[in-house]
């Protein structure tokens, strides 16, 4: 099963964003006003957002395409520099000089997470840029082989109405399934997709309910009528401490979380979407998909700061905690 995932061509498109650390040791509060004062140790920049997805897919052996449009700035020359240490290509990547590159910069302290200050724009890419990406977009999809579309949006404005219309369609016409981690923007755009893939909160937003998780009876209705207005064929539900739920046309199937000891929750979702991902181009069963991702977004969760899924200590996991099915 994990030995498939080297054979698929992921084309992923989403905001992306570098995320900035700065590490350092607190040892006394501010004369100036009652906040720590960290001792920078170290810095480090890394591939955020939709370029996550890209590294964690490549971590399982896989191939990502990354298409997103950045700034035409110093940000922006550095997350190229950065595609390139990690060997991805950048032939999805546009750049605007309407925008700055998305960066996130998270100052830790003794080993936690002190603050975080985000330095980006949030408004809709351009009519025009939307027409060039959609090109861009489409002239790979069509003089590549891609096995599976995956949408990581995180509202920056890369994603619009018209982008993810024209992309489903197409891939519908080419039959390679899209899998989706949607925002609360266009949480209800994202139609006739093969997985939509929200948390708990999104759910609830996007379909302006309330419910309690742990009542697996209303948490079904709640999906349910989430894949009836979006007419998606499967829905894929993180649920934090609950585990994750699936409901496809013929599983519907609570799965419950792992113990873990959990240090930081950042870039989970990615790691999620991009194992659900790689399964459904896999064309692995939905309880598999469900299965795995839930063990994926544990996993990543027992590390500090945005990082991908180590493959082999996800397949001793499976292996541990599925057994040789």
């Amino acid at each position: 099963m994990f030995d498939s995932f080297a054979k698929l061509r992921v084309l992923i498109i989403g905001d992306v964003m570098i995320d900035s650390y700065v590490w350092g040791k607190v040892t006394r509060i501010s004369p100036e006003a009652p906040v720590p004062i960290v001792s920078v140790v170290k810095k480090e920049k890394r591939l955020g957002g939709a370029a996550n997805v890209a590294l964690n897919v490549q971590s399982l052996g896989a191939t990502p395409i990354l298409c997103s449009v950045i700034g035409a700035d110093f940000e922006g020359q550095q997350f190229l520099e950065l595609m390139q240490q990690q060997k991805l290509a950048p032939k999805g990547i546009m750049r605007s000089r309407e925008r700055i590159t998305t960066t996130k910069t998270r100052v830790m302290g003794n080993k936690h997470h002190l603050l975080r200050v985000d330095e980006e724009i949030d408004h809709d890419i351009t009519a025009q840029e939307t027409q060039q990406f959609m090109q861009r977009i489409a002239y790979l999809l069509d003089t590549q082989k891609i096995d599976v579309i995956i949408f990581e949006d995180y509202d920056k404005g890369l994603i619009t109405e018209s982008l993810i219309r024209d992309v489903v369609n197409k891939a519908r016409r080419l039959k390679v399934p899209v899998v989706v981690d949607p925002k609360k923007k266009h949480f209800m755009s994202y139609r006739n997709v093969s997985l939509f893939k929200p948390n708990l909160k999104e759910l609830k937003e996007g379909l302006k309910i309330d419910f309690d998780p742990a009542d697996e009876k209303e948490l079904r209705m709640a999906v349910e009528l989430l894949k009836k207005k979006l007419k998606c064929d499967t829905a894929l539900i993180t649920l934090s401490e609950h585990g994750i739920y699936i409901h496809s046309k013929k599983t519907k199937a609570l799965l419950p979380a792992h113990v873990r000891n959990i240090a930081d929750v950042s870039g989970a979702g990615d790691t999620v979407v991009s194992v659900a991902g790689l399964c459904t181009g896999a064309k692995l069963k939905p309880e598999m998909v469900a299965a795995i991702s839930n063990i994926a977004g544990g996993l990543v969760c027992e590390k500090v700061g945005v990082v991908p899924i180590n493959r082999e200590m996800l397949l001793e996991e499976t292996i541990r905690l599925i057994g040789r099915k």
